[in-house]
C-alpha cells in the first residue's frame, strides 16, 4: 500500500532515495524536505506547500540586505569618484572624474537598452584598456588622488550624491525588471532562483513521473535533474521562482502552459515538450509545428486547428482529443501513439496549399469523419514502414530487396499495403508490420539490400550495353557477308526451319545437297536492348504456368485462367511500358498463377497480395487512359476475388 503521510509533520524531513510511489503528500507543508533521488512515481502533492524554512528565511534575507548595503556604498563611492571631475587642480582627479562618468552613462545606456550582463560587459572592455593609463598617472602623479580633501565641497558634493543616488533607482529599475521577468535579464532570474533555492524544498534528481502538484506552492524548489515526465502542474503556485535549470520548466512559455494549461492561439513551435502533462488544455489554433511532444499527454485537450507539423508524436496520448482542422503534415507517429476515441471531423495534410491551389489535402476529401473513423484512418499508419523512393523504382532490384528483409526477419510478417505515385518521380511504398515489430530496424534492412541489389542491376546493365556494342560490330560483319551467301545459296533447296518445326521446300532441284539456315532467332541473336530473348522465354513460362490451371466451367464466366491469360496479353501489347517493367509485370502475373494453384495457402495469398501491389505500382507511371491502365483496373479487382484476397 502506498505511503501515507497525510497527518505527519514533514517540515525539514529527509526522504533522500526512499521508494515512495503513490505516496500520499496533499496539503502537507513540505518545506525544507529533501527528496533527492528519490522515486516519487504517481506521487500527490496536490495543495503542498514547499520552499523554505523559517530560519533558511531569516539567513537569506540577511545576506540580501548586506548585498544591498555593498551597493549603495558602490553607489556613494563611485558618485564621489565621479564628481572628482570638478577638481582641476589635479590633472589625474579629472581624469579619472571622466572616466567614471563615461562608464557609468556607457552601462546605464547599454544595459538599460540591452541587458545587464551587455552592460557588465562593455564595462570590462573600458576596464581593459583604460586600467594602464590610470597605473601610470597613480605613479607619475601620487599626490593627485587625495579626492576628499581636495574637493570644491559644495558643487562636487551635490554632483556625487546626484550620481549615487542615480545608481541606487537604476539599480531598483533593474532589479523590478528581472523580478517582472522580462525577458532582457532572464539570465540574472536563473541566478536569483539559484541563490533563493538553497535549503529549500528539493527533488534533485527524483523521480516525479506521473506525480501531481496541482495548486501547489512551489517557491525555492529544486527541480534539477528530475524526470518531469506527465508531471501534473496545473495551476501551481509561484513555479517561476523554482530552480529548474535543466528541465523543460527552463522555458517560460513552456512553464505558464503547464501551468494554465491554456495555449490557446499561441506559439510553442520547436518547444521542448517533451513529458509535458497537457490533459485538457486549450490549444486552439497553437502552433507546435517542430515541438517535441514525445510521450506527452494530450488527453481530452483541445487541439482544433492546432498546427502539428512535424511535431514529434512518438508515445504521445491523444486519448479523448479535439483535433477538428489540425494540421498533421509530417507528423512521426507510430504504434504507441495513442488515438483511442479521437473526435475529429476533418483535418489537413499540409500546412502551406499546393502553389497555385488552396489546396491543404484535407481529410476526407468532402464531409466528415464518422466517430472513430479518424482512429481507423490511422491504425495503417501506426503500423507501417515507409519506403521513400525520390528517383522512381527499379523493380528487380525492389522485388530482391524485398525478399532478402522477409528472410531476415522471418519471425516478422510483412506486407506491402499500397504504393502511391507522388509525383515527380517520387513513390511511397507502405509496408504493413505487426505491433512490436522494430521499425527502424525493417527500414534499414531494407534500404541496405536495395542499394545493393540496385548496385547488381546497374552492373547488369552495364554489361549488356557492353554485349550490345560487341553485337553490333558482329552484326555489322556478318551483314557484309550475307550477299555472299545468297549468292551461294540462290540455287540450292533449302530446308527452312521456323519455331522448330521443318518444311522442305524444293526451289530448284530435289536432288541437289541442302543446306538448312535457322530463323526466328535472327532478330533477337542482334536485338540492341538484349530483351527480346528474355521476354520471349518469360512469356512463354507465364503461358506454362497459367495452362496448368483450370479452365473455367461456364464458357461466359471467365475463371482465374481466362483473367490471367487477358492480363498477359494485355502487358504484352502495350507499347508504352517500358522493356524492364514488362518483363518485372509478367512474372508478377506467373506469381499470381502459382498462388492460383493453391489460393487458400497463407504464403500463396501473401504471396499474391504483394504480386498485386507491385503490378499496380508497375503500371502507376503510365497515363491514366492507357488501354493497359484501363484493363488492370477492371481485371485485378476480379483476380483478387478469386485468390480470396477481397
Amino acid at each position: 500500500m502506498p505511503p501515507d503521510y497525510s497527518s505527519q509533520n514533514l517540515r525539514g524531513r529527509s526522504f533522500k532515495g526512499q521508494n515512495l510511489t503513490g505516496a500520499n503528500f496533499r496539503g502537507k507543508d513540505i518545506r525544507g524536505a529533501d527528496f533527492t533521488n528519490a522515486i516519487l512515481k504517481d506521487a500527490d502533492f496536490t495543495g503542498a506547500k514547499a520552499g523554505l524554512q523559517l530560519h533558511w528565511l531569516i539567513m537569506l534575507l540577511i545576506v540580501a540586505l548586506v548585498l544591498l548595503a555593498s551597493g549603495v556604498i558602490f553607489s556613494i563611492s563611485l558618485g564621489l569618484s565621479a564628481a572628482s571631475i570638478f577638481d582641476t587642480r589635479y590633472t589625474g582627479n579629472v581624469f579619472i572624474g571622466l572616466v567614471c562618468i563615461i562608464v557609468v552613462a556607457v552601462f546605464y545606456i547599454v544595459t538599460f537598452r540591452k541587458n545587464l550582463i551587455t552592460g557588465l560587459g562593455v564595462i570590462a572592455v573600458i576596464l581593459v584598456f583604460v586600467s594602464p593609463v590610470v597605473v601610470i598617472l597613480v605613479v607619475a602623479f601620487p599626490k593627485a588622488f587625495t579626492v576628499i580633501r581636495t574637493l570644491p565641497k559644495g558643487l562636487a558634493i551635490v554632483f556625487g550624491l546626484a550620481i549615487s543616488v542615480a545608481s541606487i533607482l537604476f539599480s531598483i529599475l533593474i532589479g523590478w525588471r528581472i523580478q517582472s521577468r522580462d525577458d532582457q535579464d532572464a539570465w540574472f532570474d536563473s541566478v536569483v532562483n539559484t541563490f533563493a533555492a538553497t535549503g529549500g524544498t528539493s527533488f534533485y534528481g527524483a523521480n516525479l513521473i506521473n506525480a501531481d502538484f496541482t495548486g501547489a506552492i512551489l517557491q525555492n524548489t529544486d527541480f534539477r535533474k528530475a524526470n518531469l515526465t506527465l508531471t501534473r502542474f496545473y495551476e501551481a503556485k509561484k513555479l517561476d521562482f523554482a530552480r529548474v535549470d535543466d528541465t523543460i520548466l527552463a522555458n517560460r512559455a513552456v512553464l505558464n502552459l503547464l501551468v494554465t494549461c491554456n495555449g490557446r492561439g499561441k506559439s510553442y513551435a520547436g518547444a521542448n515538450l517533451k513529458g509535458a502533462n497537457l490533459k485538457d488544455a486549450d490549444l486552439n489554433k497553437a502552433n507546435l509545428k517542430g515541438a517535441d511532444i514525445i510521450a506527452a499527454t494530450f488527453e481530452g485537450a483541445c487541439l482544433e486547428w492546432a498546427n502539428l507539423t512535424i511535431t514529434q508524436a512518438i508515445y504521445t496520448n491523444f486519448t479523448s482529443a479535439h483535433m477538428t482542422g489540425a494540421c498533421i503534415e509530417a507528423w512521426n507517429i507510430e504504434s504507441t501513439t495513442k488515438l483511442d476515441n479521437v473526435d475529429c471531423r476533418f483535418i489537413y495534410l499540409l500546412e502551406n496549399p499546393k502553389p497555385g491551389t488552396d489546396d491543404l489535402e484535407r481529410r476526407p476529401s468532402s464531409g466528415e469523419f464518422q466517430p472513430g473513423e479518424f482512429t481507423k484512418l490511422f491504425e495503417e499508419v501506426l503500423n507501417t514502414v515507409d519506403l521513400i523512393f525520390r528517383n522512381g523504382i527499379d523493380w528487380k532490384a525492389f522485388v530482391t530487396a524485398f525478399k532478402k528483409v522477409q528472410v531476415k526477419n522471418g519471425e516478422t510478417e510483412l506486407a506491402i499495403q499500397s504504393i502511391e505515385n507522388k509525383g515527380d518521380g517520387v513513390v511511397v511504398v507502405k509496408v504493413g508490420v505487426p505491433d512490436g515489430a522494430d521499425k527502424e530496424k525493417i527500414h534499414s534492412d531494407f534500404t541496405q539490400n536495395y542499394q545493393l541489389a540496385l548496385q547488381a542491376v546497374e552492373e547488369k546493365y552495364k554489361a549488356q550495353l557492353q554485349a550490345k556494342d560487341n553485337e553490333i560490330v558482329i552484326y555489322r560483319q556478318q551483314s557484309g557477308e550475307m550477299a555472299e551467301i545468297v549468292k551461294l545459296l540462290a540455287n540450292k533447296p533449302i530446308n527452312v526451319q521456323v519455331d522448330n518445326k521443318v518444311e522442305n521446300k524444293n526451289m530448284t532441284n530435289s536432288n541437289d545437297a541442302s543446306r538448312k539456315i535457322e530463323i526466328g532467332s535472327v532478330g533477337r541473336d542482334f536485338n540492341a536492348s538484349g530483351q527480346a530473348l528474355n521476354l520471349g522465354d518469360i512469356s512463354g513460362t507465364v503461358t506454362n504456368t497459367i495452362n496448368q490451371l483450370p479452365a473455367s466451367p461456364e464458357p461466359e464466366k471467365p475463371g482465374i485462367k481466362e483473367l490471367l491469360t487477358q492480363l498477359q496479353a494485355a502487358i504484352e501489347a502495350d507499347t508504352n511500358l517500358p522493356q524492364e517493367d514488362k518483363a518485372e509485370a509478367l512474372e508478377q502475373v506467373k506469381a499470381l498463377a502459382e498462388a492460383g494453384k493453391n489460393p487458400q495457402e497463407g504464403a500463396m495469398q501473401k504471396a499474391a497480395k504483394t504480386a498485386i501491389k507491385i503490378l499496380k505500382g508497375t503500371i502507376s507511371s503510365l497515363p491514366s487512359a492507357t488501354k493497359l491502365v484501363e484493363q488492370c483496373s477492371n481485371l485485378l479487382p476480379l483476380i483478387s476475388n478469386f485468390l480470396g484476397l477481397g
